[in-house]
């Protein structure tokens, strides 16, 4: 076999497949992100990845097992405690979280808000768990009119700043959440990310930019990019990933604007020559119609993608390896709420010098993903996941 010099990673931002044994502890059971999306649409047409084995992780309408599946497929446990991107993406790449991040159901305490507004110079507007399209409806004329931030959070650990382009330009949003990121979520407050989310528009029409940022928590250990950056290796960020991990163990990066422009931001590095690892997300799928609770511009987004992903398969070189996963699930039929849903999440490998047709099983934990990366580079393992290279080489 050739020797593994690059691997493709993809996280399908929020695509589980099916609720995890402890989900019901979350209020997440019966979720199922892809095959309920399925379901409810009464079929899906996903042939590209159907060939690689997906549906032989999970029942999806439309979307039978392969007989001999062209990849090697599996789904995975979540060991970490949490159902977020920040967790979900460290553990992936090797970091089990053992801990929570705090979360703020009654909104944030005096003790944030209160070195928050005297930085900024202005009041806050909101201040508890609310949907960010709600958010934009309720206090977005008020935001325009006085200039005071929308503040607000959700079931997950986040502080998220939402302000007109307009109004507080792009540049000092940024700046006031990396102020607020560096500053006032430390100590006995470490929120995961704080997000920015500028909008534009006007009363009744405000609508979200592609400008988001994410500012997180540095991951408090060693990860799979700190591994590779360390030996030598590119670790080429696509979309939000650089974000993630603080821009730690990243050594280029690239934002995106959507799911179809890091498609093409993925492919433009696999243009590129180097070894090491193209670590993409898309993450329209969870922020746009996860979330949102779209069903129908979910399923839509997965066929968009699966169209292109010959794309990234025909360009796969001898030595390289595609791996698509995801991070948690976001089950845009749950009802009981519309944050991230505790789920499975599938595990698709294909290369031209891998085995086909072969059933990874279920996983313990994301972090296996990270273990056979690292084993099939010849590098040092980390703490957390078990390689499933001997089965797949």
């Amino acid at each position: 076999m050739a020797k593994i010099n690059r691997v493709i990673l993809i996280v399908l931002d929020s695509l589980g497949c099916g609720a995890l044994p402890d989900a019901e502890n979350y209020n997440d059971a019966g979720t199922n992100t892809i095959s309920n999306i399925a379901q409810a649409m009464g079929g899906l047409k996903l042939p590209n990845m159907q060939k690689l084995g997906y549906g032989n992780i999970v029942e999806i309408k439309g979307v039978p097992a392969a007989k001999i599946a062209e990849g090697c497929y599996g789904k995975s446990l979540e060991a970490s405690v949490n159902k977020d991107t920040t967790t979900g993406h460290w553990e992936i790449a090797g970091l089990v979280t053992t801990s929570p991040f705090p979360t703020y159901p009654d909104g944030f305490p005096a003790e944030i808000i209160e070195p928050f507004e005297k930085f900024t110079g202005k009041k806050i507007l909101c201040n508890k768990p609310m949907s960010g399209t709600d958010a934009l409806v309720v206090y977005g004329d008020e935001h325009c009119k006085t200039g005071r931030l929308i503040v607000y959070t959700s079931a997950d650990s986040v502080f998220q700043i939402a302000a007109h382009e307009e109004i507080v330009p792009l540049e000092e949003l940024y700046r006031i959440c990396e102020y607020t990121r560096k500053n006032i979520l430390i100590g006995k407050h470490p929120i995961a990310r704080v997000i920015a989310r500028p909008f534009l528009g006007t009363s009744g029409n405000y609508k979200r930019t592609p400008n988001r940022r994410d500012f997180s928590v540095l991951p408090p250990s060693k990860t799979m990019l700190d591994i590779i950056k360390e030996n030598g290796m590119e670790v080429a960020a696509v979309g939000k990933i650089e974000d993630i991990f603080a821009e730690q163990g990243i050594t280029k990066a690239v934002h995106t604007v959507s799911n179809m422009d890091g498609v093409d931001k993925t492919l433009e590095y696999m243009s590129e020559k180097f070894k090491g690892i193209i670590f993409t997300n898309l993450v329209d799928f969870d922020m746009l119609w996860g979330h949102r609770r779209d069903v129908k511009g979910y399923a839509q987004g997965l066929e968009e993608f699966d169209a292109r992903l010959p794309e990234i398969i025909n360009k796969l070189e001898e030595d390289e390896i595609l791996i698509m996963t995801a991070d948690h699930g976001c089950d845009p039929t749950h009802t009981i709420h519309t944050d991230h849903t505790r789920e499975y999440i599938p595990i698709l490998v294909y290369g031209k010098d891998i085995k086909a047709n072969v059933n990874l099983g279920v996983r313990k934990t994301f972090s296996d993903i990270s273990a056979t990366i690292l084993d099939f580079f010849g590098l040092p393992k980390l703490a957390n996941g078990v390689s499933f290279r001997k089965e797949i080489e």
